[in-house]
């Protein structure tokens, strides 16, 4: 085997226990039961104030340090080379009344700790958790300002997946009435 081979083939064999492990994961340890997904403790998390938003799923805590949500993403309303996209502006909004000038709790997940829980732009990959306990995560899919961002693995990725398709068949947000991404 070349040297081209053998970093396939770990890619391969890499790709193949990853896929095993998120088939694992949805059949067992993601559901307790009652049948709700099981909750990473969010009491762990850190407490940090937010500064402000920069979009719906960007924000910025003390003392200056950008959080992207983990497993969302919403319309852009930031990125200079794109327009404003359909239901942007309204997702921006909701998490700006939900975070901003207030104190959040940040839990990180367990499957970043390779990347130091950053992504490539150096920002903190985070759950967001409200002072009543609800994931600003989940919340955005929920009710239909983001979708579920499964590009890279995360804990909550079957679930997310799942509301996403609730808030599709409801025809919240931005399944109200934009284009399908």
């Amino acid at each position: 085997m070349g040297v081209g081979y053998g970093k396939l083939f770990l890619l391969c064999l890499l790709t193949a226990r990853l896929t095993n492990a998120y088939a694992a994961a949805e059949q067992s340890s993601l559901f307790g039961t009652s049948g709700q997904f099981e909750e990473v403790d969010a009491r762990a998390g850190e407490l940090r104030k937010v500064i402000r938003v920069v979009d719906g799923d960007t924000i910025v805590v003390s003392p200056n340090e950008k959080v992207r949500l983990i497993g969302v993403d919403t319309p852009e309303t930031v990125d200079p080379r794109k327009a404003i996209e359909c239901f942007g502006k309204a997702a921006k909004d909701f998490t700006r009344s939900a975070v901003e000038g207030k104190t959040i709790r940040l839990v990180l997940d367990s499957v970043n700790l390779a990347r130091r829980h950053k992504d490539r732009y150096g920002r903190i990959l985070a759950y967001v958790y409200l002072e009543n306990g609800t994931m600003l995560n989940r919340e955005l899919i929920r009710q239909g300002y983001a979708h579920a961002y499964t590009r890279y693995p995360f804990r909550y990725l079957v679930e997310f997946r799942q509301i996403e398709r609730a808030a599709r068949i409801e025809a919240l947000g931005l399944w109200s009435g934009c284009a399908v991404r």
